[in-house]
């Protein structure tokens, strides 16, 4: 009976997806034991998207949170680290990425996947050199596209040349978009399974279109040897799917899996209670989408997009603009629809639109991307619109981009009382809102699940500390609360 591995992904690109990266600690705090006996393999927690929510939005210590996490968990903890960039779509200087790394794994993550959209591997090589330097867990991930360029051989092509420079863990096919097919596995895991031999194959895939969970079935009967799931209510939609029910389906058909179905009940009731309190949604199952294929921009997007076209009085072309999507996915040699190129992508349709004549209006991005700055592209880009992005584009873009220089020396200089993970933060994230989260303060773990008027006279009153009694009288009810010190 062959095992498979389960990796969680309930702290991170779970919430991610449905709850915009918004859980805080205080409310996965409670589960942490059941989630370190539930039986999973690894437990995904950071990713960039993470960092910048804890800071801007959450006013927490991203480091603190990993730090409060690896204390209350054995299995290995999981940070994803997106190309050679940390926060937005430039390019991070080699030093500033390798203290990056460093800091990372002296908190606490074990486990690291890299990952790039262009698939070119010089921008995730020596991010997992150095996690293997290091003593942790390295993941090279490959993100997965639908487009005539990316065919089983050229995914086998990238996975062989990085193989032969780097020593892995692990690889992962990672479905971002949702937009792997069980026909498409019945080719592409074979073929990758072929390549990496007796390394553990991972598929990391979102129910965007419906069909992970089948994905998932039919890629375990193909050879992959680990899944990520999430735990409902923060599963499906357009997160991954539900461990709960894949559990059963894999056990019905004979696979070996060490999850604690109690252990998993316990993570479910607290999500669902979480969820309620805070107004958030639980993922419920997508329909099939077959329109999905021809834009293939990530959920979240759409919706963002769909607002920022009402905001401009246009939302009534919001499908002309999905239209304009998939022809410049072909224009620009299709590059894979995640970030940062699915932002690229999605504003050039925008502005084509909006303004009649196509790329009469091109973003710095999008010019450097098809510089190159970003990575090599995997095919040429059309001639005729290549000419058209550099003659519109700003001129103050070099043809060539140019050397980086290291940070970190400049950054210790500049923060000389701050550790080296303020000064990350710091160069991540601008303004004012590293000051603001450290004026909050340590992270509060205990989180209160009724937000109720009469819950919160009570805490009022406990509070206090100088009443002998509690007394609740009303027609239904005697509640008598004593022996308060």
């Amino acid at each position: 009976m062959r095992k498979i591995k389960i990796i969680d992904q309930t702290l991170r690109d779970a919430h991610q997806s449905l709850w915009a990266t918004r859980m805080t600690t205080a409310q996965m705090y409670p589960i942490l034991d059941q989630i370190n006996r539930a039986g999973y393999d690894a437990v995904d927690l950071m990713a960039m998207a993470h960092f910048d929510s804890c800071v801007r939005y959450l006013r927490e210590d991203p480091w603190e949170r990993i730090r409060l996490v690896r204390d209350k968990l054995d299995v290995p903890i999981g940070g994803w680290m997106r190309s050679n960039n940390l926060i937005g779509f430039e390019a991070a200087p080699d030093d500033l990425v390798e203290l990056f790394v460093d800091k990372m794994v002296d908190n606490g993550i074990n486990r690291i996947t890299a990952y790039d959209g262009l698939l070119d591997n010089s921008n995730i090589i020596d991010t997992l050199k150095q996690t293997k330097k290091l003593g942790a867990q390295a993941v090279a991930a490959f993100v997965y596209c639908d487009s005539p360029i990316h065919t089983d051989e050229l995914y086998v092509e990238r996975i062989s040349k990085l193989l032969k420079e780097v020593k892995v863990d692990a690889v992962m096919l990672k479905d971002a978009g949702g937009l792997l097919t069980p026909d498409r596995v019945r080719t592409l895991i074979p073929a990758i399974k072929k390549t990496i031999g007796d390394l553990s194959l991972e598929v990391h895939s979102h129910c965007s279109t419906g069909l992970a969970p089948l994905v998932y079935l039919e890629s375990v009967k193909h050879g992959a040897d680990a899944i990520h799931t999430g735990v409902a209510p923060l599963a499906n939609g357009c997160a991954m799917p539900a461990v709960q029910t894949l559990t059963k389906n894999l056990r019905d058909m004979n696979y070996q899996l060490n999850i604690d179905n109690q252990m998993i009940s316990e993570i479910e009731d607290h999500i669902r209670m979480v969820a309620k309190t805070e107004g958030f949604p639980e993922g419920t199952a997508m329909e099939y989408d077959a329109f999905h294929y021809k834009h293939q921009i990530p959920g979240g997007m759409l919706t963002n997009m769909y607002f920022q076209l009402e905001q401009a009085g246009i939302r009534d072309r919001y499908e002309e603009v999905l239209n304009e999507i998939s022809t410049i996915r072909e224009e620009l040699a299709w590059p894979i629809m995640v970030t940062p190129f699915s932002q690229l992508v999605g504003t050039q349709a925008v502005l084509n639109v909006i303004h009649g004549e196509r790329y009469k209006f091109v973003p710095d991005e999008l010019k450097k991307y098809a510089l190159g700055y970003y990575g090599e592209l995997i095919a040429p880009i059309e001639q005729n619109i290549l000419d058209k992005i550099i003659e519109n584009g700003s001129k103050d873009i070099p043809l060539q981009r140019q050397p980086l220089v290291d940070v970190v020396p400049q950054l210790r200089k500049q923060y000389p009382n701050a550790t080296d993970e303020e000064r990350l933060l710091r160069f991540m994230i601008k303004g004012n809102h590293v000051n603001e989260m450290k004026k909050a303060g340590p992270i509060n773990t205990g989180y209160n699940m009724t937000n109720d008027s009469i819950s919160t006279i009570i805490k009022s009153i406990i509070d206090q500390k100088k009443f002998g009694y509690i007394q609740i009288n009303s027609s239904a009810l005697k509640l008598k609360l004593g022996a308060m010190k």
